[in-house]
């Protein structure tokens, strides 16, 4: 495999950037020209790489990107991302400077965090702001009206601040009971309506809301989970206006292949007894990457068959039963297409009793990243060497 030159191990996740530019592009179809697309790419791009995933959506038509900490949007203009960055999270009150030197947008959602960034700030220091609003997710952000007037009423006072948006969070726009949903939506529209001044950006959606709720768009929208071509939840899939394409791919090869007899056994804890003669192939993938112990029993493909994870998983390795012996560098695939087989993200979810958010995300760093594009390797990002 030419890949292989790129890195020193049997293991790899490919990401195909033409399909993040095709959901992005899916999106940017759907939405009114006007509404803006936000593009999530916080924790490494829910794990496919955020340099790679935010120049494919810039160029798709996103235009605006967003990040959970100051450090990640730091981390991309230290790529070279000079587009704006929003940070959705927390950011310490101490390091606004920072922020503002590097033209990194900020959430903010308390007073007493304004008042101490504000004798932070030099006076030639400018700093966009976007307000956070709790209606309901119950996490952070304003409650009371009180607090959002007090708020609004500094940043207007001070030439250093600018209101440039304001937004929350849905906890249940994924679900089919919307009773909840429109309570956080009305509760959202109430409180923009108390501002003296409406900031040039207004979001509260995010996936499931902007593929379902078109009255919620306002003017821009925050495209996460979709980008990366996973559905919010297997319960609203039916509801989905395009079709979404999975852009995570997980793979290993076969280094060891050996027959076992009656009564051999495989793994810590002997808890796999072959029934028969049997032929075992190892792969070079463990819990220490992010393929837990909870996935003994799934299914990987070779040659489009399946055939079962058996014993439990290592650190660093995994055994497969195999139908007959194959040669080793057998290609193995864990997540993705193969011949006319498919293991999807939301398999393995299921199998890890979890949602499809989490099984990229999981995907550790020393798994290396390869990026095609029509069909081409074109990037490879490999956090050993690094």
């Amino acid at each position: 495999m030419e890949e292989q030159g790129f890195f020193y191990r049997d293991t790899w996740a490919e990401i195909d950037l033409d399909r993040v530019k095709a959901n992005v592009e899916g999106l940017r179809n759907h939405l009114p020209a006007y509404v803006e697309i936000i593009a999530v790419v916080k924790a490494n791009a829910y794990g496919h790489g955020d340099v790679q995933i935010s120049n494919t959506a810039l160029s798709a038509g996103a235009t605006y990107l967003a990040v959970a900490f100051l450090d990640e949007a730091l981390s991309l203009r230290r790529k070279g991302i000079t587009a704006p960055i929003l940070v959705l999270g927390a950011s310490r009150p101490q390091d606004v400077r920072i922020a503002a030197n590097h033209k990194i947008t900020l959430t903010v959602f308390q007073s007493n965090w304004l008042t101490e960034a504000q004798a932070v700030l030099n006076e030639t220091d400018q700093l966009k702001l976007h307000v956070k609003l709790d209606t309901g997710m119950g996490r952070i952000g304003i409650r009371e009206s009180d607090d959002l007037e007090a708020l609004e009423k500094l940043i207007l006072d001070d030439n250093r601040l600018e209101l440039e948006g304001v937004f929350t969070h849905f906890s249940t726009a994924d679900e089919l009971d919307t009773n909840y949903f429109y309570q956080q939506f009305a509760r959202f529209q109430e409180m923009v309506s108390l501002l003296k001044e409406k900031p040039k950006y207004i979001h509260c959606s995010n996936s499931a809301a902007s593929l379902r709720f078109a009255e919620a768009n306002f003017n821009a929208v925050r495209m996460g989970i979709s980008m990366y071509g996973l559905t919010p939840s297997p319960e609203i899939e039916p509801e989905l206006p395009y079709p979404l394409k999975e852009v995570f791919s997980l793979h290993s090869c076969l280094i060891h292949v050996k027959k076992l007899h009656k009564g051999d056994k495989v793994s810590y804890g002997a808890t796999y007894e072959a029934k028969q003669d049997e032929w075992i192939g190892t792969i070079p993938i463990g819990y220490a990457d992010g393929w837990i112990r909870k996935l003994q029993g799934q299914e990987v493909l070779i040659d489009g068959i399946r055939m079962p994870i058996v014993g439990r998983i290592c650190m660093d390795q995994c055994m497969i039963l195999l139908p007959h012996e194959y040669p080793v560098g057998t290609q193995v695939t864990l997540i993705g297409e193969q011949v006319n087989e498919v293991i999807s993200v939301n398999e393995i979810a299921a199998r890890a009793e979890t949602i499809n958010y989490e099984i990229p995300c999981i995907i550790s760093n020393r798994v290396p990243r390869i990026y095609k594009r029509n069909g081409k390797t074109v990037d490879v990002y490999n956090a050993i060497a690094d």
